[in-house]
C-alpha cells in the first residue's frame, strides 16, 4: 500500500524546529538541508535551532532553508529528535507527518496522543535491523557516539595515562579497561580504548561477535553458555546459566580493571543489572565506572541516570544519559543523515512528495500512527534466522547427476587441450614448441602453488611476483636496445609499462597491507 499524506500537489514543507534545552542537537544540520533541497522539498528553521550544535541561521540560509522566528509546527513534515511534549502534540497539524525519536516501546500514550491528532507518526529509534535499513539506523549513529564519548568521560575521570609508558621518572602501565556488551557502542568504545593504548577487555552473549573484539585490539572473554541467537537484530535476554558465569566473570574482572563501561540493552525491558554494588567495592580508589544504560535503569548498581557520583572509597560512577549529545555537531550531522537516507526512500520520485509504502519493511517498522490509528509494533521482521536444513533426499537427488557430469567434463576438456597442444606442437617450429611447452607448464603449476597459498600468505607472495615482474622488465629492456624489428620493439615496450605498473601497484599494496598491523 502507498500512498502520500496528503493529495499530491506542490512540494512538501519541512520543518526543523530547535529542541529543548538541554538537548544540544539539532535534527538537521545545514549538509543536510540542502540535500533535502534536493530531493524537491522545502525546508522551514528555526531561529536559533543549531545554535547549540554549531550551526548558524546564515548557514541554513545558505542552504536554501527559510529561517523563521516561531515555531514550525503547523508545516507539512516536522523532523526532531526528541519526541514531542503533550502540550506540543496538539500544535501539530492534522494529515501532517512527525519523523521524530518516540520510544514508542517505552511511551505507547504517546503514540495514541499522536493518531488521536491524526498524525503520521515515524519513530527513528523503531528502524528494523536489515541491511539495507542501516544508513537509516539512529540507534547505532548515536551508539557509536556515545561509545566513543564514553571512553573521552572515563579518561576525564580516571585523571591517570591509558597508554603504558617508560619514561626517567619511572614506569606507568597501561589502563584495564572492561567493556560490557559489543554491539555498536560497545565497539566503538573498545575502539577508543586500544587507541589511548588502553588494555581492552570485553564479553557479550554472542560469541560470533568474537572476532570484531579482536580485530579492534580486545581481547574477548568467552562465558562458555550456549545462547539462543537474536531473530530481529536487536538484543535479547540471557539465560539463568549465562547470567550466573558472566557474573563471575564481571567479579573477577571488577577486581583487576581501572574502567568498566557497560552497554547492555534490552529493548521493551530494564536494563540488566552487570555490575553488583560488591563488584564496585572491589575495584581501586581512582578506578571509574561508565554506565550507558543508565537511563533505562542501569547495568550499575548505585549509578544515577544522568550524574556522576563518587562512591565511599573512591570509585566514580559515570551515568550520563547525553553521551552522544555532549558532540552535538557530529551527532546532528550523522542524525541528519539518517533522515535524509529516510527521505530519499520515501521520496521516490523525488518531487517534494512524501510517499507512505506501508508494505515497505522499512516504513513499516518506523510508523507507529497514521490515518487516526495506532498501528504499533509492526509484524515481526526476522534478521538471522538460522538456514533451515536441506533433505537428505534432496541432497543425494541433487549430488548424483554431478558426479555423473563432472568427470566426463573433465575428461573431454583435458582431451581437447592435449589435442589442441599436439597440433601446435606438430606444426610449430622447435624453438616456438619448446617456450610454448615452458608456457603451459608455467600455467599449470602457477595456478596451483599460488591457487593453494594462505591468504595470510599474500603479501610475501606479492614480493615474490614483483621480483618475476623486475625479471621481465629487464629482458624487455635488452630487446628494446637490441634494435630489432619494430614489432619485438614495440610488444617489449609494452612489456616494461605493464611490469613497471604491477611492481608500484604491488608494493603500494603491500605497504597498505603492513600499515594495517603497525599501531599508529
Amino acid at each position: 500500500m502507498s500512498e502520500s499524506p496528503e493529495p499530491s500537489g506542490p512540494a512538501m514543507r519541512i520543518g526543523v524546529g530547535a529542541e529543548a534545552a538541554p538537548e544540544t542537537r539539532v535534527a538537521m544540520s545545514p549538509e543536510t538541508v540542502g540535500k533535502v533541497v534536493g530531493l524537491g522539498y522545502a525546508v522551514t528553521v528555526e531561529s536559533g535551532a543549531g545554535a547549540r550544535a554549531g550551526f548558524t541561521d546564515g548557514a541554513y540560509a545558505e542552504a536554501g532553508a527559510d529561517v523563521v522566528d516561531g515555531p514550525v509546527w503547523d508545516t507539512d513534515v516536522v523532523v526532531r529528535i526528541n519526541a514531542p511534549r503533550s502540550e506540543e502534540i496538539g500544535k501539530l497539524r492534522e494529515g501532517s507527518v512527525l519523523i521524530a525519536m518516540l520510544a514508542p516501546r517505552f511511551e505507547p500514550e504517546r503514540t495514541e496522543a499522536l493518531a488521536a491528532q491524526g498524525v503520521t507518526a515515524l519513530s527513528m529509534d523503531a528502524v528494523p535491523r536489515i541491511s539495507r535499513a542501516q544508513s537509516m539506523d539512529v540507534l547505532s549513529s548515536m551508539a557509536n557516539i556515545a561509545g566513543y564519548r564514553a571512553v573521552i568521560e572515563a579518561a576525564h575521570a580516571f585523571g591517570r595515562f591509558f597508554t603504558g609508558q617508560v619514561t626517567a621518572a619511572g614506569k606507568v602501565p597501561p589502563a584495564k579497561v572492561l567493556v560490557a556488551g559489543a554491539g555498536v557502542a560497545g565497539l566503538a568504545a573498545i575502539a577508543a580504548a586500544n587507541s589511548l593504548g588502553a588494555v581492552v577487555r570485553a564479553t557479550d552473549p554472542r560469541a560470533e561477535v568474537a572476532d570484531q573484539v579482536r580485530s579492534l585490539g580486545g581481547e574477548y572473554l568467552a562465558v562458555e553458555v550456549e545462547q539462543e541467537a537474536s531473530t530481529d537484530g536487536y538484543a535479547k535476554a540471557t539465560s539463568a546459566d549465562y547470567d550466573r558465569r558472566a557474573a563471575e566473570i564481571y567479579s573477577e574482572q571488577a577486581a583487576d580493571c581501572d574502567i568498566i563501561i557497560t552497554t547492555a540493552l534490552i529493548p521493551g525491558r530494564p536494563a540488566p543489572k552487570l555490575i553488583t554494588a560488591a563488584d564496585v567495592a572491589s575495584m581501586r580508589p581512582g578506578s571509574v565506572v561508565v554506565d550507558m544504560a543508565a537511563s533505562q535503569g542501569g547495568n550499575v548498581e548505585g549509578s544515577v541516570a544522568g550524574e556522576s557520583v563518587v562512591t565511599d572509597h573512591g570509585v566514580t560512577v559515570v551515568g550520563y544519559t547525553d553521551l552522544a549529545a555532549r558532540l552535538p555537531a557530529q551527532a546532528s550531522q550523522l542524525y541528519g543523515t539518517n533522515v535524509l537516507n529516510l527521505l530519499k526512500l520515501m521520496t521516490p520520485e523525488k518531487d517534494g512528495r512524501l510517499a507512505l509504502d506501508l508494505d515497505d519493511t522499512v516504513v513499516r517498522g518506523i510508523t507507529t500512527a497514521h490515518a487516526g490509528e495506532t498501528i504499533w509494533p509492526p509484524p515481526e521482521v526476522k534478521v538471522s534466522a538460522a538456514p533451515a536444513a536441506q533433505p537428505a533426499e534432496k541432497e543425494t537427488a541433487e549430488a548424483e547427476p554431478a558426479k555423473e557430469r563432472s568427470p566426463y567434463a573433465g575428461l573431454a576438456a583435458g582431451v581437447l587441450g592435449a589435442v589442441a597442444l599436439f597440433l601446435v606442437t606438430a606444426f610449430a617450429p622447435a624453438e616456438l614448441a619448446g617456450h610454448l611447452t615452458v608456457f603451459v607448464l608455467a600455467i599449470v603449476i602457477g595456478f596451483y602453488v599460488i591457487g593453494n597459498v594462505h591468504h595470510a600468505l599474500h603479501t610475501p607472495l606479492m614480493s615474490v611476483t614483483n621480483a618475476i615482474s623486475g625479471i621481465i622488465v629487464v629482458g624487455a629492456i635488452l630487446q628494446v636496445g637490441t634494435g630489432g624489428e619494430p614489432l619485438i620493439i614495440g610488444l617489449a615496450a609494452v612489456a616494461v609499462l605493464l611490469a613497471a605498473i604491477n611492481i608500484v601497484g604491488g608494493f603500494a599494496v603491500t605497504r597498505r597491507m603492513l600499515q594495517m598491523f603497525t599501531r599508529s
